[in-house]
């Protein structure tokens, strides 16, 4: 009986150790649920007002800004894709978003693989140079390269870089590459070297090995770094605004003909901006796991 009493007392300060260690955990999650609450509040009551005032008067959106409409009024959805030319704008928008990530996954793709497979001091410099490009904004460089890119028109075959879709995509695929370079590179550097060793003993090519082991173990990165880039081409307006010279229409440009200098449309604008955004959030849904599972594999590699 003694002994019970005596093993109970010695290890009562151990549970009520470990019940303390579990209070404070279980307060820490609870701070951390409200945060995320919080912030999940302050994300989506944009979208919640964009939302609602999409279908009201421009009168109504004044007067009643967060309130729902009184009338769920359709009509601005049809006047903004009528003002927008929807067709031709989500058409250039699809061909410069879809060709310029194809571009850049396959160019920062073998890329990296390159950088990573040749272990030399050049390699290690190139690739810091891409990671310090990284930290540089486009604000620091439009002028210079606006001016670079009409130098690079060449009149007598009537080929220029600015106003055309494919000069467009070159400059996309310049200022997407440093980022997605740096996720490939993290992830390459943990594939072994000996599964690529083993495809060429069996006859594989460079670029069979590239196109059947490496680009298939790159797929969860392959997906991140597409979201990444899409969402920001698609979004994307000072690049096109700069150096379409009006020739090309996507669908930031068009919206913004709805904020005139004396007047601003915002029923038809919050309309666009809803019609905008549900290709990337549809998108998004679709891959958010392998979204997830590409950043933080490549950034634990």
């Amino acid at each position: 009986m003694k002994a019970n009493v005596t093993e109970n007392n010695a290890t009562s300060p151990k549970r009520n150790k470990k019940l303390s260690t579990l209070n404070g955990y279980s307060r820490k999650l609870g701070a951390l649920e409200i945060i995320t609450w919080i912030a999940l509040i302050l994300y989506l009551t944009p979208f919640y007002l964009m939302f609602i005032n999409s279908f009201k008067t421009r009168r109504e959106i004044f007067e009643n800004t967060t309130g729902l409409p009184s009338v769920w009024n359709f009509s601005n959805y049809l006047d903004a894709m009528e003002r927008m030319h929807m067709s031709s704008a989500f058409i250039n928008s699809i061909i410069i978003t879809v060709v310029s990530v194809l571009f850049i996954i396959l160019f920062s793709s073998m890329a990296s693989w390159a950088l990573v497979r040749n272990e030399s001091r050049a390699s290690k410099i190139i690739f810091y140079v891409f990671i310090a490009a990284m930290v540089v904004p486009f604000q620091a460089v439009m002028l210079p390269l606006v001016k670079w890119m009409g130098i690079l028109g060449i009149d007598s075959i009537n080929f220029s870089m600015l106003g055309t879709h494919y000069g467009l995509i070159f400059m996309y695929i310049g200022f997407g590459s440093s980022m997605s370079i740096f996720l490939y590179h993290g992830v390459i550097k943990g594939i072994p070297k000996e599964i690529e060793e083993a495809a060429i003993i069996d006859g594989c090519s460079k670029w069979k090995v590239y196109t059947k082991v490496i680009l298939p173990l790159l797929k969860p990165t392959t997906v991140t770094v597409a979201v990444l880039n899409g969402i920001w081409i698609w979004n994307d307006f000072l690049l096109p605004f700069l150096t379409v010279n009006g020739k090309i229409n996507t669908i930031p440009l068009a919206m913004n003909n709805f904020f005139g200098a004396f007047s601003k449309q915002w029923e038809l604008a919050m309309a666009a901006l809803i019609l905008a955004v549900i290709p990337i959030i549809i998108f998004y849904f679709f891959v958010q796991r392998q979204i997830i599972a590409g950043i933080v594999q490549g950034s634990i590699k």
